[in-house]
């Protein structure tokens, strides 16, 4: 396995930005280990829902995971406010650092993600290969 650790500066966009680490490094089966860090602004599809809804305030990112794959990503993300109340959901383009994000991602070398469409579900599913 290979572990990479960076750090997104205020103003990048988390989902952007990963989308772009993940080609510049070829990554084929990655996967989030940990990221902390805070956001001023965050843009979320609600569980099962067609529904993407933006919030313009500060949050602490309490927990994001996922695959990564050359094919796309899937990321969730757990965000908490001043408050303590948290709100997640699927990270979409938009949601932009207040002060820094720090990742550690591993990727296996043994096997590829893709996405390909399940007939099942109607979405782009991961699918694994053996190298």
């Amino acid at each position: 396995m290979k572990i990479f650790a960076f750090r997104l500066h205020p103003g990048q966009d988390l989902k952007k930005e990963l989308v772009a680490f993940c080609s510049d490094n070829k990554i084929q089966a990655g996967f989030i280990l940990t990221c902390v860090g805070s956001l001023h602004r965050a843009t979320l599809r609600l569980a099962n829902e067609d529904i993407v809804k933006d919030f313009e305030k500060k949050f602490e990112i309490v927990s994001l995971v996922g695959t990564l794959c050359q094919d796309g990503v899937h990321l969730h993300i757990s965000l908490a406010d001043d408050t303590g109340s948290c709100v997640g959901g699927h990270l979409m383009e938009g949601c932009l650092v207040y002060s820094t994000a720090e990742f550690i991602v591993g990727e296996m070398e043994d096997v590829t993600f893709s996405r390909t469409r399940d007939v099942k579900t109607g979405f782009q599913e991961l699918f694994i290969e053996k190298r």
